[in-house]
């Protein structure tokens, strides 16, 4: 058997991976569930929510850029940018850097939605107990980014 801090074997490892998998689904779906019910208070649905999320954290981007990042078609993150333009919550601008490849950007409305929500998030997860350490939180980000690094190739449109 192995110690807490000897990496496992590959077959240990994807049977220890596959029981985080099990918990991120759901999690990730209860998640999405519980912003589309607080919709009314914010006005933001799950995929306009990802998009405010992405500009806010990385400035302006780009629709393909923002597919990338989200592992989405371009064609749902360009659906959810036209929502949020409609409400005033993104404007599209110019790219000097791509004809056909608009800016996106948060408007002042959109910085303000976003950080309601997230204000509203951080209040919900201050919640969850378990007497976590950093180190484990920094342990599970690792895990799941490594996860995630496996699936980078996957097509999303």
């Amino acid at each position: 058997m192995n110690d807490a801090d000897t990496p496992l074997a590959p077959d240990d490892l994807g049977r220890r991976l596959t029981e985080v998998f099990a918990l991120v689904g759901p999690l990730y779906r209860r998640v999405q569930r519980k912003v589309e019910q607080a919709e009314p208070i914010e006005g933001l649905s799950v995929g306009v929510r990802a998009v405010l999320d992405l500009l806010l954290a990385h400035g302006p981007m780009t629709v393909p850029q923002m597919g990338r990042a989200q592992a989405l078609s371009r064609q749902f993150v360009q659906r959810m940018v036209n929502d949020a333009a409609t409400r005033q919550l993104v404007e599209i601008t110019p790219n000097p850097a791509h004809q056909r490849s608009s800016l996106i950007q948060l408007t002042d409305d959109g910085r303000a939605a976003i950080t309601a929500v997230t204000t509203r998030e951080h209040a919900l997860l201050r919640q969850v107990g378990g007497d976590l350490t950093d180190a484990e939180l920094t342990a599970c980000k690792r895990v799941l980014t490594q996860m995630l690094e496996l699936f980078d190739n996957v097509d999303v449109n």
